[in-house]
């Protein structure tokens, strides 16, 4: 991609691009398969994209559809060219449209982020709460991992009750067919755990150790009101007891022998929690000098930075919404209402775009530079796994510009918080 650019008298910076065959080939795929993403088709090995979208929606040119998809994936590659970090997403105007096998041209007026300037450069001062990792925390992980290693075993027999486990043998057959995976000859079962419909548990209720029982019950399939018939036959081989071991010495030399005692496991225990709780405890501290930084903060935002911000915030957060399965109306209706809601939104927004600010002029005023090694921090950040994936995805969608900016800002907090006045609060003494 070749791009030009030319500084307009409004303070915007027009950048002409030259998109080559090659690249707009490549944007046309790389949206065809977000198109197909998103409405869940799953492309086979060895088959375009298109190809399989074809054959499950009947779309003949994918490309037309996907068209506008492909400019936008162009774009931040445009920016990064020159090296511009922009206020507010760019909107691309083209003359033509664009095709597979030929070369495409499209212009950004950018906006380019402003320098803002604070009242003060001196070192902030926050007051945090003690670092306290409760007790309750290493008992609650001792006490489930005791649970992860309890054993079933034979308890005196009785008719099965309610929030009873056993040892049962089951033969499962539908329309006629066994079922391997569900058929056994012994399995340990607990009862009102839900593994199996009511109706089926209903059914060994009152059975005796050693008592065979066939039965039929419904199947839910989970399509409307269509359901399932299951034919069984459970023999109930014994009433079982779940024994949760203690975890003393003796347990840890032989299941963890790696630890010298219960104790040294408790305090490995402890050790991982306090390095946990450690790093939420840096990320509350950097959070509250970004805030008392911007206090400092002195200049007006523009209305169109506002606006794709908190259009951005949203977006997020319906996405979040939608995998958790909760509608975003009731969320709205739980943060007290719309007006509620879009005054905490209001002030979100500007809080965000207000500490990023103060943390860029603080960047300027330190004359900081950026090493190889803030970019690897701030993809840490980003996917504390795979931090290298986390750089190339960015790299190669073409924001190489806002992984700089949020390595510069990452390494103005860190230097604000090591350079700030933290004073820790003592946890009052009972009296």
């Amino acid at each position: 991609m070749k791009v030009t650019e030319k500084k307009l008298e409004d303070g915007l910076i027009l950048l002409d691009a030259v998109v080559s065959t090659a690249e707009v080939s490549h944007a046309l795929t790389m949206a065809q398969y977000g198109f197909a993403q998103q409405m869940g088709i799953q492309p086979q090995p060895g088959k375009p994209v298109a190809q399989a979208v074809e054959e499950q929606m009947g779309i003949k040119d994918l490309d037309a559809i996907v068209q506008q998809q492909a400019i936008e994936y162009l774009v931040p590659f445009a920016i990064d060219k020159r090296n511009i970090m922009p206020a507010y997403p760019p909107q691309p105007k083209a003359k033509e449209p664009l095709k597979r096998g030929q070369t495409f041209s499209f212009e950004l007026r950018v906006a380019p982020k402003p320098e803002y300037e604070l009242t003060s450069y001196d070192q902030v001062t926050i007051t945090v709460p003690s670092l306290e990792v409760p007790e309750s925390e290493v008992d609650a992980q001792i006490a489930q991992m005791a649970e992860s290693y309890a054993e079933f075993v034979a308890d005196e027999p009785h008719p099965v009750g309610a929030g009873d486990s056993m040892m049962l043998a089951l033969e499962a057959f539908q329309g006629g067919k066994r079922i391997d995976n569900l058929s056994t000859d012994g399995r340990t079962y607990l009862m009102g755990m839900g593994l199996m419909p009511e109706a089926f548990e209903s059914n060994l209720m009152g059975m005796e150790v050693g008592e065979t029982k066939s039965f039929s019950f419904e199947l839910p399939t989970g399509a409307g009101e269509q359901v399932e018939t299951m034919d069984c036959t459970v023999t109930i081989k014994e009433i079982q007891k779940k024994i949760v071991p203690e975890i003393d010495d003796a347990w840890v030399e032989k299941n963890m022998p790696m630890y010298r005692n219960a104790a040294a496991l408790r305090g490995g225990i402890a050790d991982r929690i306090h390095a946990d709780y450690m790093a939420q405890y840096e990320g509350f501290k950097m959070q509250m000098v970004a805030a008392e930084l911007g206090k400092r903060f002195q200049g007006r935002i523009a209305d169109e930075v506002y606006e794709s911000m908190r259009s951005t915030l949203m977006s997020n957060l319906r996405g979040q919404l939608q995998q958790q399965g909760v509608p975003f109306e009731q969320f709205v209706e739980s943060q007290g209402g719309e007006q509620q809601f879009g005054m905490m939104t209001m002030m979100q927004t500007r809080e965000m775009l207000v500490q990023g600010y103060a943390l860029d002029a603080l960047f300027r005023h330190e004359k900081m530079t950026l090493t190889d090694e803030d970019i690897e921090a701030a993809c840490r950040q980003m996917n504390p796994q795979n931090p290298k994936a986390a750089r190339r995805e960015m790299e190669e969608s073409g924001r190489g510009f806002a992984l700089r900016e949020a390595a510069e800002r990452m390494k103005a907090n860190r230097w604000l918080l090591e350079h700030a006045i933290v004073n820790v609060e003592q946890p009052a003494v009972a009296e």
